[in-house]
């Protein structure tokens, strides 16, 4: 994958793509991933805000976005950016407010190509259990939701 940057973060590294002037994806990649550089202002800038979400979990992020998804899936992630940190929402409540399901709902933000700054980590299960991340249940992304969730204050 071709990366403007990538950037070491608690949890691992986060890769950064940038497309056509603005934020198109961040991958959360291995621990032991090599830093990059920023290749860009862009890039440069991506990363200026994600370091001051990791020190501040209150940071509101300012970015020109470019998720690629259905007209469903953009719905989905902009309601997820109107969620506060510090806050979660169930699956089903999100779903409830867009007139959908929680299925597919979750699948959405298992597609969200822009985790962290769309902030699909918000969403837990009914249950209050964590539900997935990244369209898994595996430790490490389970991990890497926690660490997001427990940085926001959001869970113990």
């Amino acid at each position: 994958m071709d990366y403007q940057a990538r950037l070491k973060a608690p949890f691992g590294v986060l890769g950064i793509r940038i497309q056509d002037g603005v934020l198109a994806a961040i991958d959360f990649l291995p621990a032991g991933t090599p830093p990059l550089s920023p290749r860009d202002s862009m890039a440069a800038q991506v990363c200026v805000q994600l370091r001051a979400y990791l020190d501040d979990p209150n940071f509101r992020f300012d970015l020109p976005l470019k998720p690629e998804g259905t007209p469903f899936r953009n719905r989905v992630w902009q309601a997820l950016q109107e969620i506060p940190a510090g806050e979660t929402r169930s699956y089903g409540e999100l779903a409830q407010s867009l007139h959908s399901a929680p299925r597919a709902v979750g699948q959405a933000c298992g597609d969200n190509p822009i985790p962290i700054v769309i902030p699909c980590h918000r969403l837990v299960a009914k249950n209050g259990g964590l539900g997935g991340f990244m369209h898994g249940t595996a430790d490490s992304s389970l991990d890497i939701k926690k660490w997001l969730l427990r940085h926001e204050r959001a869970i113990a």
